[in-house]
């Protein structure tokens, strides 16, 4: 079989617009099938004549257009047809099933109360511009005063200006990378990481880079190295428990990736969503190097799932630049919420519930290490779930499946992951996400699995 190639005689201005068409027309058309590697770009460069840039630049555009994957130390490779990022938790709950899939807080019938107080008294004090302002500058002013004056008390300055007041972290995150990374740059998270980063660059045709980790988080040498290559334009990091293996990276460690971000001059993108909840946390980011990170701090975890706002602290000279890209994609976040977020904060309520999740947590993983024994997994006191990594030769794929059929649902490491290099199969178990009565009984029936054999499930007819 003649693999395809493309042919140089046929293209034309701009060349990696050209060729580009060319393999998207051979892609569309099953030349080349899913799972194609497509040549090193250094290679094909020279093969058609073309410099290495007009490759880059046209295998930037395939990655933008969702056709091809780029894989750190392997190459680039094509995608299936309309081939998505499969989320690690359940669209929705199904019947009996207990789900540890989905990251939440703790909540019981008290968040439903305080929620309604709340409203009551949003609707009871709702000001005209809230309800009939299309101009944030008319609503927000007053919010992001106390925006600011929450976080210098957690002791991170911060002028009101600077801060962008979104509908939660998925928001402030989409902003702060479009801030960040411009369109064909690269930014770099650690090989473990948020699952929305990785459809979220696709989306925006940018390069996303895994860094290897240990026990502290990102390794500074690996971010030093990566940065030497010149194409990096920022580093995200969750260095504060809400990562997949829940590491609290140390202020040492902090410090450290803090000076190899000056040296290059990187821009850091911090999610800090568990923030106030951590009691003697290190100093987030964002004191270390206020002048580069943009720091995003949200209640949904801490609170409750449904106060959807999150403030993205900016330095001041790209702290425009995130507003535009928050208008352009959001325009302004739901101003009943930020009322809501003001009000609470000024009387007290979201340190009571902050406490309260605090307390209720600590409760969750003691049911966790009751159950699963002397099972090891990773793990903070305030943490919204635990890492389990699993025995070796258990693939998480058939685990996770295998997990459901006894009647629980837990995500699988691979939607957190950016790097098959030192891969350890794993699952993330939530604790927050149900009664304590039925976490118990979901991680009974994962230790079930774990005890059970490795053989892998027949496909039902």
């Amino acid at each position: 079989m003649t693999i395809w190639s493309p042919d140089p005689g046929t293209l034309h201005r701009p060349a990696y617009l050209s060729l580009a068409e060319q393999y998207a027309r051979a892609i569309r058309e099953g030349q080349l099938p899913a799972g194609t590697r497509l040549p090193p770009q250094r290679r094909l460069a020279d093969d058609l004549g073309l410099s290495v840039q007009t490759v880059s630049r046209a295998y930037e555009e395939l990655i933008r257009r969702g056709l091809v994957v780029g894989e750190i130390g392997r190459g680039s490779f094509v995608l299936p047809p309309g081939a998505e990022n499969t989320p690690p938790y359940l669209a929705e709950r199904l019947g009996e099933l207990v789900d540890l899939s989905i990251l939440k807080p703790v909540t019981e019938r008290m968040h439903v109360e305080t929620f309604r107080e709340g409203l009551h008294w949003v609707a009871e004090n709702l000001t005209a511009p809230a309800a009939l302002s299309f101009r944030p500058n008319s609503v927000l002013p007053q919010h992001r005063q106390v925006a600011a004056d929450w976080l210098r008390r957690k002791g991170i300055e911060a002028a009101p200006d600077n801060i962008t007041i979104t509908d939660g972290a998925t928001s402030a995150i989409t902003t702060a990378v479009m801030s960040a990374v411009p369109a064909g740059g690269t930014l770099a998270a650690a090989a473990l990481t948020h699952h929305l980063l990785m459809p979220l660059c696709k989306y925006l045709g940018l390069h996303l880079e895994g860094l290897p980790i240990d026990e502290d988080g990102i390794i500074p040498e690996a971010l030093d190295h990566l940065a030497r290559k010149g194409s990096l334009c920022a580093l995200y990091m969750q260095p504060a428990a809400i990562n997949p293996m829940a590491i609290m990276t140390g202020t040492e460690r902090r410090a450290e990736l803090a000076a190899v971000a000056r040296r290059h001059d990187l821009l850091i993108i911090e999610n800090d969503m568990l923030n106030a909840m951590i009691p003697d946390r290190p100093p987030p980011m964002a004191v270390l190097a206020p002048e580069r990170v943009l720091h995003i701090h949200g209640f949904t975890k801490t609170t409750l799932p449904g106060l959807r706002v999150a403030w993205l602290l900016s330095p001041p000279r790209i702290a425009p630049a995130t507003a535009n890209r928050h208008l352009v994609t959001n325009w302004m976040a739901t101003p009943v919420m930020v009322e809501l977020l003001s009000h609470w904060i000024t009387d007290g309520t979201v340190d009571r519930l902050i406490g309260w999740q605090r307390e209720a947590l600590a409760g969750r993983h003691r049911i966790a290490r009751e159950v699963l024994g002397a099972t090891p997994f990773r793990a903070h006191p305030q943490s919204l779930h635990i890492w389990l990594e699993l025995p070796p030769g258990r693939d998480e794929e058939e685990f996770v499946a295998q997990a459901r059929q006894r009647g629980v649902a837990i995500a699988s490491g691979r939607a957190f992951r950016l790097s098959e290099r030192s891969r350890r199969d794993a699952v993330r178990i939530a604790l927050g996400s149900t009664s304590a009565d039925e976490l118990r009984r979901g991680l009974t029936l994962v230790a079930e699995t774990l005890g059970s054999t490795a053989e892998p499930l027949l496909p039902l007819i």
